[in-house]
C-alpha cells in the first residue's frame, strides 16, 4: 500500500512545550499544524513550518476550538457563522504564513472535539467542508474513515484523505472510543504498531471487540502530544516499510 503517517504538531505555546516536534518531523510524512486556538502561537507556527520545509514534510492547517485550557478537546456548540469565522481565521493565518515561508499548506484536518463532533453531525460536517472549499478548493480534507466529515468533503468537491488512528481504539459503529473509557488511548508503542498492522492486513478498522469494518484508508495518525509519540511513530513507520509499504507525504498520494 501507499500510505501516509501524520502527526498533530506545533501545539506548544509561550513557555509551554508540548511533544517533541523536531524529532517527529524526522519520521512522519505530514504535519497537522495547530493554528493558535487550541494550541500553538505565531512563533511556534513559524518554526514548525520551517522545520517541516527542511524535512520535506507536507503541512496542513489543524484548526480547533478556542480552548487552550481544554486543549480543544471539550465540545462546544457554535452557530454556523461562528464556526465559519473560526475556520477562516485559522486556515487563513497558517495558509499565509506557509506561503510567505515558501512551504504552502496542502490540507486541513480539524482538531479534537471539533473533529469528533463533525464526524457524527452531518450538518456541522457540511459547514466545515464548504468553508474549506471556499478558502481553497485545492486543499485536501484529512478526515476519519466512515465519518460524516469525509462524506461532506466529497459532496463539497474536495479531495478527501481517509484517516485511521494508530493510538486510538474503535467502537462497533466505527467511531473512536471516547477518551473517558479506559483503554481508549494506546500508550504502548508496540500496541499501537500492532493495531495499525491489524487494520492494514484486514483492510479496514478493527474494533476493540475484534470486529472488522472494511474501509479504504490513506493516512495513519498519531498524536504528537502523547508521551510515547516518538517511539510510536518509529515503530509504525519502520514496520510498514519492513512489510513493503510505501510511506509518503499526504500530497504525493493525491498528486
Amino acid at each position: 500500500m501507499r500510505l501516509n503517517v501524520n502527526a498533530d504538531l506545533g501545539e506548544s505555546y509561550g513557555s509551554f512545550v508540548m511533544g517533541n516536534d523536531a524529532a517527529l518531523l524526522g519520521i512522519v510524512g505530514t504535519a497537522n499544524v495547530a493554528c493558535g486556538m487550541h494550541g500553538g502561537d505565531p512563533l511556534v507556527m513559524r518554526d514548525t513550518i520551517l522545520r517541516a520545509r527542511e524535512a520535506g514534510v507536507s503541512i496542513g492547517a489543524h484548526p480547533g476550538y478556542a480552548d487552550l485550557h481544554g486543549f480543544g478537546r471539550r465540545a462546544m456548540h457554535l452557530s454556523d457563522a461562528e464556526l465559519e469565522a473560526l475556520l477562516i481565521y485559522q486556515i487563513g493565518a497558517i495558509a499565509k504564513m506557509g506561503c510567505v515561508l515558501g512551504w504552502p499548506i496542502t490540507h486541513v484536518k480539524p482538531h479534537g472535539a471539533l473533529n469528533n463532533q463533525a464526524c457524527a453531525d452531518a450538518r456541522m460536517a457540511g459547514v466545515i467542508a464548504r468553508i474549506i472549499a471556499r478558502c481553497d478548493a485545492s486543499l485536501i480534507l484529512l478526515a476519519p474513515v466512515l465519518s460524516e466529515l469525509a462524506s461532506a468533503g466529497t459532496e463539497a468537491g474536495l479531495r478527501v484523505a481517509l484517516e485511521v488512528f494508530a493510538d486510538r481504539t474503535y467502537e462497533p459503529d466505527g467511531q473512536l472510543t471516547p477518551r473517558s473509557i479506559d483503554g481508549a488511548v494506546l500508550h504502548d508503542p508496540m500496541q499501537a504498531r500492532d493495531h495499525v498492522m491489524r487494520m492494514v492486513e484486514a483492510g479496514g478498522i478493527v474494533t476493540r471487540q475484534g470486529n472488522v469494518i472494511a474501509t479504504a484508508f490513506h493516512s495513519i495518525c498519531l498524536h504528537g502530544d502523547g508521551c510515547a509519540a516518538l517511539e510510536t511513530a518509529r515503530a509504525v513507520t519502520d514496520t510498514l516499510r519492513s512489510h513493503g509499504h510505501l510511506v509518503e507525504p499526504l500530497d504525493r498520494l493525491f498528486a
